[in-house]
């Protein structure tokens, strides 16, 4: 299927790595230019493998950083269509009961999780809302946030991070509401059970709690979880989560807009 992403400029931010470099290869294998942005310098690799690419460097809780990135993206590659942020930072803590954790534990992760979110749409709302009226009906112009199932049901491990990404949620219906008029769609996308160094912490902070003899292996414990958490009973691969992002950021996916989907094998089910 083309998904007419063809020639169109994507800016991925958490690109360096896990789900945020599948979707910058995503998007560069349906002929778009990426522009990729990481905190981390190893987001040049990423760049320099991929076609028509650009590598920069942001941490998106400076917001001065990130507005550096909107106009560089503006200056050499002439234009935004679609933005994803897939940024995520939890607290390092086995944060059960919440009252283990101090609220000083609390202010890295709302910084990069919600306010580095806020960043990136304020730097680049703009841009995507910059569209002649005869151009709006058929822009298909996007922003997509990267949540968690943990913003969803009040994941106990980590309540900082289920805190702030179910604000990421909250923020992109409010950002969707916005962003509409100009023809520019704006969603969130959950994953749940990924391989990634995210998912392996909240194991450590777990696992450092247990006595020796109790401690499974991170092999074992996830295996565990996902038999009696996920109804397809495997694990969702970064790949799956970029298959979603650049769907919904295609035509085909032109009347999403505001909605919060799961890419989770099933571990959360609304009705």
């Amino acid at each position: 299927m083309d998904l007419g992403l063809s020639g169109s400029v994507a800016v991925i931010f958490g690109a360096a790595s896990g789900i945020g470099a599948a979707i910058a290869r995503a998007f560069a294998a349906e002929g778009a230019r990426v522009a990729a942005v990481d905190r981390a310098s190893s987001v040049l690799d990423l760049a320099s493998q991929l076609p028509r690419s650009l590598g920069l460097e942001a941490d998106v809780t400076d917001y001065a950083a990130v507005g550096r990135v909107a106009d560089e993206v503006a200056r050499r590659l002439a234009r935004c269509d679609h933005v994803v942020f897939a940024v995520g930072a939890g607290s390092g803590k086995f944060g059960f009961p919440f009252w283990k954790l101090e609220p000083g534990d609390w202010d890295r992760v709302l910084k990069v999780n919600l306010i580095g979110a806020v960043n990136v749409a304020h730097a680049f709302a703009p841009a995507l809302a910059a569209t002649s009226p005869a151009d709006t009906a058929k822009s298909s112009r996007s922003m997509l946030f990267l949540s968690s199932v943990a913003g969803q049901i009040g994941s106990q491990s980590d309540p900082p991070y289920s805190a702030a990404k179910a604000a990421v949620i909250n923020f992109a219906q409010c950002a969707a509401k916005d962003l509409a008029p100009f023809g520019v769609r704006v969603n969130t996308l959950c994953p749940g059970m990924v391989q990634t160094p995210l998912n392996r912490g909240v194991y450590e902070a777990w696992a450092r709690e247990q006595q020796e003899s109790e401690r499974p292996s991170y092999e074992d414990w996830t295996a565990d979880k996902i038999k009696k958490l996920v109804p397809l009973n495997r694990w969702q691969q970064p790949e799956d989560i970029a298959a979603m992002a650049v769907f919904l950021a295609s035509s085909q996916g032109r009347n999403i807009t505001g909605q919060t989907i799961n890419v989770d094998g099933g571990y959360v089910m609304h009705w």
